[in-house]
Formats: structure tokens, sequence, C-alpha cells
């Protein structure tokens, strides 16, 4: 009876052991699964960590302009003054000769005077690919007398280069910002972290602005040039009432310098009149001590009568 008991008690203790296993190891698991599932995230660190991607994916966007600076960068301009017998008909020709050479007009002014006293001109200003300047400058001459022609020529290399270094760090910085924006951290970190960001994007914005404006300056040439007619505009043929308008204010002038060089005259008479008394009295005193020698010399001179 104990032996067949043995077998029997042996079968219910594995039996035991077994469930007692099953038990723990689910119980393991639960434990396992409760401490791998992670805290509710507040709402605050779910909007920082969708404002962070928007950054992240906004940086990777914007277009990062470094331009090839080689050693010189020159901005060119140059200013033209040309006499034409016709504005309307050059100015046609100025506008031909732009498009001609891929050049734009910038603009356009019409000088003429209210008064028709000075000359009619015409002031235009346009731009042309830098490699035809020349070509462009040696067309506009052709249309009139050439009175002035300058060029003038800007190397603009070292600020291309500093600008360049500018934008370089500045984008050093703002890959060094959205990277700590990345990390855990409080609210408020993050938003000083949010501005100081917008800060040197917008720096970043500034400088490409400064650099695409070089690139364009040199890349195209500006042209001033100034168009004069040949003729003044002034009337040859002058009124009636002018004319006699001219001639009394010429007459009258010519009266009162007269009278007052007869008055001058005058006056400079009585200033020195004692000395001119003086000197007339000398002349008439001379004249009289002459005049009784002469008769007796005469006398002297005429024979004796005979009769």
């Amino acid at each position: 009876m104990n032996g067949s008991a043995d077998p029997r008690h042996k079968h219910a203790l594995l039996l035991s052991a077994l469930l007692g296993g099953v038990v723990l190891t689910s119980c393991e698991t639960g434990m396992e699964n409760r401490v791998s599932a992670p805290p509710s995230a507040p709402a605050i660190l779910s909007q920082k960590t969708a404002s962070t991607a928007n950054l992240v994916d906004e940086a990777q966007r914007q277009p990062q302009f470094e331009p090839q600076v080689s050693r010189t960068q020159l901005i060119k301009k140059a200013a033209l003054t040309l006499v034409v017998n016709s504005l309307d008909k050059s100015i046609q020709e100025v506008l031909a000769i732009a498009k001609q050479h891929q050049g734009d007009l910038l603009g356009l002014e019409d000088q003429k005077s209210p008064n028709n006293s000075a000359r009619h001109t015409v002031s235009i200003q346009i731009r042309v690919p830098q490699n035809q300047l020349d070509t462009t400058l040696d067309k506009l001459t052709t249309l009139g007398s050439v009175q002035s022609r300058t060029i003038t020529a800007e190397d603009v290399a070292d600020q291309l280069v500093d600008n360049q270094a500018r934008l370089r760090n500045l984008q050093k910085t703002e890959s060094t910002l959205l990277g700590i924006m990345q990390r855990s951290g409080s609210v408020g970190d993050v938003l000083k972290v949010a501005q100081e960001l917008s800060n040197v994007r917008q720096s970043i914005e500034q400088i490409n602005a400064q650099l695409k404006s070089l690139q364009n300056q040199i890349a195209y040439s500006t042209i001033t040039l100034k168009l004069e007619a040949a003729v003044s505009t002034t009337t040859s043929q002058r009124s009636l009432n002018s004319e006699v308008q001219e001639t009394w204010n010429n007459s009258t002038y010519s009266l009162r310098e007269f009278s007052f060089g007869l008055l001058r005259l005058g006056i400079w008479l009585i200033v020195y009149s004692p000395y001119l008394l003086l000197f007339g009295a000398t002349i008439y005193g001379y004249t009289r001590l002459r005049k009784p020698n002469s008769r007796s010399i005469n006398q002297v001179s005429e024979p004796p009568n005979t009769d």
C-alpha cells in the first residue's frame, strides 16, 4: 500500500510544481508588460515634439545660398550723354537696342522746360548683361553726337566672401539650435531656443537677400542714357510787345546813364575849378604880355613913309 501511494504522491507533487511555474510565468509577464508600457505624455510635450519636427522639416526645405566667389566680382555702371536730332525716334531706337542685347528698361524721364527756354532732354535707364555692356554702348553712340561717356566698376568680391562666411556660421548655429530643441527640456527652455532660432533664420534670410542682390548687380550692368535735342525749343520770332518794351528799357537806361555822366562831369569841374581858374588866368596874363611886344616889333620893322 505504501508502494502504490508513493507513485501517486510523486505525480501530485509534479503537477503542483507545473502549475506553480505557469502561475509565476504569467505574473512575471504581466509585470514586464506593466514596466515596459510608457506613461501617458502630457499635451504640452506632445505639442513640443510636433513643433520641433516642423522646425526640422522647415530647415531642410529652406534653400541654402552659397555663391561661388572668384578673385574679382565687378559691378559695372555706365553713363552716356548724346545730342540727337529727334528725341522720339531716338527713344524707339534705344529700346530696340536694349531688346536686341537682352536688356530691360528700368526707367524713362521726359524733362521739358515749361517756358521752352532750354533744350528738351530725356533720361533713360536700361539694364543689360555685363558681357553685352560694351557692345550696347557702341550701338548707342551711333544715335547722335557723344557729349560724355563714363564707365565705373566696383569690386565686391570681399563683400561676397564676408557674407558667405557669415551665412555658413549662421547655418551651423541653426543646426545646433535644432539639435537642442529635439532634446527633452522644460517648456520655457524650448520657447527660448525657438526665439533664438527665429532670430538666426531672419539673419540668414537677410544675408541671402544681400547675396542675391550682389549677384544680380554683377550679372547685369546699368546704363544711364541722357538724350538732348539738337535745337533749342526757344522760338526765334519775338512779339512786337517784347521788342517795344526792350527798346524802351534800353533808351531809358541810356538817358539815365548820360544824365549821370553829365552830373559827374559837373561835380569834377566844380571841385577842380580853382586850379582851372588859376590855369586860365596864367594863360590870359601870358597872352596879354605878348601882345605889346608884338606891336612894337611890328612898328620897328615897318619902313618910314617917304610921302
